[in-house]
């Protein structure tokens, strides 16, 4: 039985290679604009900005083992960043 909460990549086209790295772009992306965000703030939050720089940076290094992962891998991948990226949207 599937679980509702758990995103089904298998209609996607691109191979579990590709639909990772769109993941994991899009959670470096969510980083990127809180990051940014943080930066305008009259007053910025030194420890916020720390905590999404490395939440950014370990993101960019699964990014980047992206290109050398098997099928196995890239699908585990995917689906540690659907769910990070679901909890990060979470309201």
């Amino acid at each position: 039985m599937n679980d509702p909460d758990t995103p089904d990549f298998s209609g996607l086209e691109g191979g579990k290679e590709a639909q990772a790295t769109d993941i994991v772009r899009d959670v470096v992306l969510w980083y990127s604009t809180q990051i940014t965000a943080e930066h305008r703030a009259a007053v910025p939050d030194e420890e916020r900005l720390e905590e999404l720089k490395a939440g950014r940076q370990a993101a960019l290094a699964d990014q980047a083992q992206l290109v050398t992962a098997d099928p196995q891998e890239a699908a585990r991948i995917a689906e540690v960043y659907a769910a990070r990226l679901k909890e990060l949207n979470k309201p």
